[in-house]
């Protein structure tokens, strides 16, 4: 896949009359930091949930769909021809975005069943990296050195964080994790590529591709002599089912579409390399939220991690903020 080029190396949203670039970027951050704090009980859900392949995959992609199009409704007020017309104008990058989605969220699922989670993890904090490279290249975003320290750093934690249990995983397992990590930063950088047009309802298209492909894993199983579509998606026999397809209602119709409804927004305010880099701190709050609820303690490497990564976003942060106070002294200045 090749992406456009854009016509000039600026591609963030455009000002509106009295907002300045800096709240712009402060809004970016929010709204990528809320989507993230999310859809970060993520692993700890599907855990519970415990659900196999075909149907986690079908499941998850049709309730998502349904929360993307709730969203998308509540958003234009109700209105079906403007939720339409939001679609449109999305155009054949907004098609991309939703395959790349797809992608990321196939891999994520299922890399989660064929390796360990620690390999999983190490791998999608390649994401910001490949967002940086894939930004550079693409559209010709040059990233300041703090950026990249705190890229590093963040790799360095996430590591730390799952050290203990990462071990060889599965080939397969690990293949799908790094497909994931590649479209997650190609996701954000295609983004970039439409100034000012919102992609998140792309995300409706993605989550019916998704239950596609859930429901033809369904139907292989059923030809090659396991039980019929209906039973795989539904036992009749699982007398809890219902309550753990609850947590997969919780997760895929709330948390899931309205995490990344906000993040998907992110890089219209901010370079596709630092929405990837916030996307780290949902490896750091997921396994909080796996110690906190199934009592799996941490150890003190993994609260080293975790705090190597915090302290890595802060950092970042606190340089980010000097950098623009002193553009905005020196805008200032008399000529």
């Amino acid at each position: 896949m090749s992406a456009p080029t854009p016509s000039s190396s600026n591609i963030a949203v455009p000002a509106p009359s009295g907002v300045s670039s800096a709240a712009l970027r402060s809004r970016g951050v929010t709204l990528t930091a809320m989507g993230v704090l999310l859809i970060s009980p993520d692993a700890l859900l599907l855990r519970l949930a415990d659900v196999a392949d075909g149907p986690l995959v079908f499941w998850r992609g049709v309730l998502t769909a349904l929360g993307f199009a709730c969203i998308v409704l509540l958003t234009h007020r109700g209105s079906v021809a403007e939720c339409i017309a939001t679609v449109r104008r999305c155009g054949r990058t907004g098609l991309w975005v939703a395959l790349l989605f797809t992608g990321s969220t196939l891999g994520f699922v299922l890399a989660n069943q064929y390796t360990r989670a620690g390999n999983v993890l190490i791998i999608l904090a390649a994401s910001p990296l490949f967002a940086a490279l894939m930004s550079r290249v693409w559209l010709r975003e040059r990233q300041r050195l703090h950026v990249w320290a705190a890229i590093l750093a963040s790799l360095a934690g996430i590591a730390l964080l799952v050290m203990d249990e990462a071990g060889s995983g599965s080939l397969a397992g690990n293949l799908l994790a790094l497909g994931c990590s590649l479209s997650l930063a190609a996701n954000f950088t295609l983004c970039r590529t439409r100034p000012g047009i919102d992609m998140s309802p792309m995300l409706m298209l993605s989550g019916l591709l998704t239950g596609l492909c859930g429901l033809l894993t369904c139907v292989w199983f059923a030809a090659h002599g396991s039980e019929s579509v209906l039973q795989q998606l539904w036992p009749a026999d699982s007398a809890d089912f219902a309550q753990r397809a609850g947590w997969l209602a919780l997760l895929c119709l709330g948390l899931l579409p309205l995490g990344f409804t906000f993040i998907q927004r992110g890089p219209l305010y901010l370079p596709s390399a630092e929405v990837a880099l916030l996307m780290l701190l949902e490896s750091v709050f997921g396994i909080l939220w796996v110690w906190w609820v199934l009592d799996e303690a941490l150890t003190s490497r993994g609260w080293l991690g975790g705090g190597l990564v915090l302290g890595a976003m802060l950092v970042k942060s606190l340089i980010d903020r000097r950098l623009r106070r002193h553009a905005t002294d020196a805008s200032t200045l008399p000529s």
